[in-house]
C-alpha cells in the first residue's frame, strides 16, 4: 500500500534545534530532562497528525568539557526511555529513536525495540547510525572509532542478526491455554543461530513478535556504504539536503538502488529535514531567525564545524577568511562533504559556514510564513525531492506550535496531508507493509 500525501516526523531536541535556541527568551527554560515538556511536545505533534516523533542521539558528552559549558550536550534523555514514558501519554503518533550498532548488541537492541514496540502497540521505530566520534568509541573500552567502511560492515551483519531476532516467535506462536498448560508452542520458535564475522548470537528472543513484525528500519547515513545499507534494508531514511537539486538527486540516486534487491520504490520513504523558521510575516520570521544568529557564541559555531570535520581544530583560523583544505573524516562523512560544498558553492567564510549551518546543522532552513513554508514543502514534494519531512523547530515549543497551527492546516486544504490517521501503527501511517515472519 502506498499513501497520497507526505509523511511528516516532529524532530525534537529539549530547547530547539538552533545551537542557541536555549538563550532564546522563547525557549523551553526547564532543561532537557522534564518529561512534561516532552508530553506536549509528543501531543502537540499528535494533534497535527504528524507520523512520528524522533529523538537522536549519542554515547558521549559532545565536545571538549570547555565547549560543552556552552550548550545543552549534557542534559538530555536516553531516547529509549523517554519513549517509553511517552508511550504511555499518546495513542496515535510514532515514537522513533537513533540507537547505535557500534557500541551496542543486537540481542538487547532487538528485545528493547520489541519491548517498545509492544507497549505502544506498534508505533516504534530504530534510527540506525553507526557512530561518529571517538569520543563515543572511548566510552566503550577502545581508544578510536571503527573506521568508516569497518562500522557500515558491522552495521550489515548487526540488522540481520537484529531482524532475525524479531522473527523468533511467528505472529501466532502464544495460546496462553489454561486447561491445557501450552503456553506457547514449540514447534513456532525459532533459534537463530547466527555465527558470522562480528557476532556470534544463539537466540531465541524472549518476547512475542511486535504488532509491526519489525519495528519500523530508518537510517541516516547518505555516504556511499550508508546508501548501499539503506537501499537493502531501510524502510526511511533521514537525510539533509541543502537544495532541492541535491535532494532530486539523492532520491533519484537511492530509489534507483531499491529494484537490484527487488524492492519496489513505495517500500522507501525518503524524507529530508527541514529546519522552519515562522513568522506572522516575513519580517517577523527573519527577526527570530536574527536573534537566534546573535545568541550564537564563535566557539561553539568552531566547535559545531569541528565535530562535522572529525575532530579538526579551526579555532587557529581567520574566520572571516576561507575554509582551508579538509582531511576526510572518520566521522559524518556525508555531514562533512555537504558542509565543504556549502562552503565552495556559496563562497562562505568559515564564520559565514557556521552561522549557515547553526540552525539545523547542514538541513535546509526556511524562514517566512506559514505559507512560505508550506510552499516550500509542496515544491518538494511534488517534484520528487522527498516523500516527507522530518520538521526540526529551531525554538521549543513555539516552533511546533507555529508549524502545527500554521502549516499543517495549509497543507491538509492543499490535500498534500491527512486530516487524521487512518491507521494505529507506524507502519500505517508510512504506507509500510508489516514484514512477514521468515519461518511462517
Amino acid at each position: 500500500m502506498s499513501t497520497p500525501h507526505m509523511s511528516l516526523g516532529a524532530f525534537l531536541m529539549g530547547s530547539g534545534h538552533h545551537v542557541a535556541a536555549w538563550r532564546h527568551p522563547g525557549a523551553w527554560n526547564g532543561g532537557g530532562l522534564d518529561f512534561e515538556h516532552f508530553k506536549q511536545l509528543a501531543k502537540t505533534a499528535e494533534r497535527g497528525k504528524f507520523d512520528a516523533v524522533f529523538f537522536a542521539d549519542n554515547l558521549a558528552l559532545m565536545g571538549s568539557p570547555e565547549l560543552g559549558q556552552y550548550t545543552t550536550a549534557g542534559d538530555v534523555f536516553d531516547p529509549l526511555v523517554l519513549l517509553s514514558g511517552l508511550a504511555t501519554v499518546t495513542q496515535r503518533i510514532g515514537l522513533v529513536s537513533t540507537v547505535s550498532t557500534s557500541y551496542n548488541e543486537p540481542y538487547l537492541l532487538a528485545r528493547k525495540f520489541a519491548s517498545l514496540d509492544h507497549l505502544s502497540h506498534g508505533r516504534s521505530g530504530w534510527n540506525l547510525v553507526t557512530s561518529a566520534t571517538d569520543l563515543e568509541a572511548l566510552n566503550f573500552g577502545r581508544e578510536a572509532h571503527f573506521e568508516h567502511g569497518d562500522r557500515y560492515q558491522r552495521a550489515e551483519e548487526f540488522i540481520d542478526v537484529v531482524t532475525g531476532l524479531w522473527d523468533s516467535f511467528e505472529d501466532d506462536a502464544f495460546l496462553r491455554d489454561k486447561a491445557s498448560g501450552v503456553y506457547f508452542q514449540p514447534g513456532k520458535l525459532h533459534t537463530l543461530g547466527h555465527r558470522g564475522e562480528h557476532y556470534r548470537v544463539r537466540g531465541p528472543l524472549n518476547i512475542p513478535r511486535s504488532p509491526q513484525g519489525y519495528p519500523v528500519l530508518i537510517q541516516a547515513g547518505s555516504s556511499e556504504p550508508g546508501k548501499v545499507l539503506a537501499a537493502r534494508t531501510a524502510e526511511v531514511i533521514f537525510t539533509a539536503q541543502q537544495t532541492l537539486a541535491n535532494a532530486q538527486a539523492f532520491y533519484a540516486d537511492v530509489k534507483g538502488r531499491l529494484a537490484a534487491y527487488g524492492r519496489g520504490p513505495e517500500t522507501l520513504k525518503i524524507m529530508p529535514g527541514i529546519s522552519p523558521v515562522i513568522g506572522r510575516s516575513q519580517g517577523e520570521a527573519d527577526d527570530l531567525f536574527g536573534q537566534l544568529q546573535d545568541a550564537l557564541d564563535p566557539r561553539v559555531g568552531l566547535g559545531l564545524l569541528a565535530g562535522m570535520a572529525g575532530g579538526f581544530d579551526l579555532s587557529g583560523y581567520d574566520l572571516d577568511g576561507p575554509l582551508p583544505e579538509l582531511p576526510v573524516s572518520n566521522a559524518m562523512q556525508s555531514r562533512q562533504a555537504l558542509f565543504i560544498d556549502l562552503a565552495r558553492r556559496e563562497n562562505l567564510s568559515i564564520r559565514q559556514l557556521y552561522l549557515k549551518v547553526a540552525g539545523a546543522r547542514g538541513h535546509h532552513t526556511v524562514i517566512g510564513t506559514a505559507a512560505t513554508v508550506a510552499d516550500t514543502l509542496e515544491q518538494w514534494f511534488v517534484e520528487q525531492g522527498g516523500d516527507g519531512f522530518n520538521i526540526m523547530p529551531p525554538v521549543l515549543p513555539r516552533g511546533l506550535d507555529d508549524f502545527v497551527d500554521g502549516v499543517v492546516p495549509i497543507l491538509q486544504r492543499r490535500g498534500l496531508f491527512r486530516r487524521d490517521y487512518s491507521g494505529s501503527t507506524l507502519r500505517d501511517h508510512l504506507g509500510l507493509q508489516r514484514p512477514t515472519n521468515r519461518y511462517a
